[in-house]
């Protein structure tokens, strides 16, 4: 959320931003509803201060007088009451208009309307080249015996899956390494919850607009969450953080849950794009400074970056465009992986940075050293997630008769294993 005063004061940076990340909002109605809210009270308060200054005449006062006193006084509270249902009124839909408004994105995102517009940074490794018929993972996974889609489907629907057999090995050793890759980083390592109240929700700025993507228990109002960011930002909402606990840094290991309403194509087939997957999430909070801010953004980039590296993947660093933006992010920075079957780099990791955005509608604060009390900078970024980083995994690193190498990182958590071997019919 934005600081109303902020908008106030810079309507024209917020209406730019908005057009420049493709959102709709109305900064004018937030305007005028402000204003008017403020006018409203400020009359209330008036009327509050003839009433008291009424209720301390009217023990002086005698006869007709104090009748006709305690009669206006009586007009005056009436009408206060009334301007107060008003201002609560305006102001809940106030809230409610605030709550569209996106973070205005840094000067350093570029222009652009989708992820197509998305600006290469830097590519790391080497594609592979292949001198045999290259197989894509649903192949590999068949050889392999490590995926049941066929199954899953008649159990859960499409879009699911069973890992099962070097599957289900290969993402309980990549989440365990990039946890303790992290933990080695100084990170205190959590388990999360994967149901979550509305206010999680909205406070990490997933609603209002990301309703559609999320599945939620009706009869108890919560949310699967869809990353670890949401209860690991949430996790000292409005609390009052001592100076000395900044920065916080958190990596939670959760289930995630994603509708993917409106996803269609290539996306759906295999691992790519599924209802629900396994994430290693890494979170900072931090002080409220711009510098700060951004020297964090590069090291949770670096972090997720060490990963790939140790699992000797080929990869690209993106600058996103604003169109391509969250509403709350002020910046971000996607990972991209190669994978061999899309013949293309795609989407693993979004590193970004939210200024206070997420932390004014956390209640998310610190004492500073001067002990003013402030809102903090929240960054995050995918660590790793599963099982969308095995199809790179296995692909990149397939050989001709269709055994899978293994990294060397990979392998103290694979019993030493250094080579898959295809099931033997």
């Amino acid at each position: 959320m934005l600081d109303l005063k902020f908008v106030r004061q810079n309507p024209d940076v917020v209406r730019d931003g908005a057009i420049k990340k493709h959102i709709a909002c109305d900064v004018d109605q937030v305007l005028k509803l402000d204003s008017e809210v403020r006018k409203l009270r400020a009359e209330s308060e008036s009327k509050k201060a003839e009433q008291n200054k009424a209720t301390k005449a009217i023990p002086s006062l005698q006869g007709d007088e104090k009748m006709e006193t305690i009669k206006a006084m009586k007009a005056l509270g009436a009408e206060q009451k009334a301007i107060e249902s008003q201002v609560k009124s305006l102001d809940e839909e106030l809230q409610r208009l605030l709550l569209t408004l996106p973070n205005p994105p840094a000067a350093e995102v570029p222009d652009g309307k989708d992820d197509l517009e998305n600006v290469e940074m830097r590519s790391e490794g080497t594609i592979p080249t292949f001198d045999f018929d290259q197989r894509d993972h649903l192949e590999l996974g068949q050889m392999h015996d490590m995926f049941d889609f066929e199954r899953a489907a008649r159990i859960a629907g499409s879009r699911t899956y069973f890992l099962k057999n070097a599957g289900a090995l290969l993402e309980l050793s990549v989440l365990r390494m990039s946890m303790d890759h992290m933990v080695a980083k100084g990170f205190s390592p959590m388990i999360v919850p994967n149901l979550v109240r509305r206010e999680a929700m909205e406070g990490t700025a997933y609603f209002p607009g990301g309703e559609d993507q999320a599945y939620c228990t009706e009869r108890d109002d919560l949310f699967l969450i869809g990353t670890a960011e949401v209860p690991l930002t949430s996790y000292r909402a409005g609390e009052i953080l001592d100076m000395s606990e900044l920065p916080t840094k958190l990596c939670g290991w959760s289930n995630c849950y994603r509708r993917e309403a409106g996803a269609a194509g290539r996306d759906t087939r295999g691992l790519y794009r599924i209802h629900q997957f396994q994430k290693i999430e890494q979170v900072i909070l931090c002080p409220n400074d711009e510098e700060i801010s951004k020297q964090f953004h590069q090291e949770i980039l670096k972090n997720s970056e060490e990963v790939l590296q140790m699992l000797e993947l080929p990869y690209r660093v993106v600058n996103v465009c604003g169109g391509d933006l969250g509403s709350g992010q002020v910046q971000k920075f996607d990972i991209e992986t190669w994978m061999p079957s899309r013949e293309s780099f795609s989407e693993t990791h979004s590193a970004s940075r939210f200024h206070d955005f997420q932390s004014r509608r956390l209640g998310l604060r610190y004492r500073d050293a001067e002990g003013k009390v402030r809102f903090c900078h929240t960054l995050n970024n995918t660590v790793i997630a599963s099982p969308r980083v095995l199809i790179p995994l296995i692909e990149n690193h397939q050989q001709e008769d269709g055994s899978i190498h293994i990294p060397q990182a990979l392998r103290p958590y694979m019993g030493g294993v250094s080579l898959l071997e295809p099931k033997k019919k």
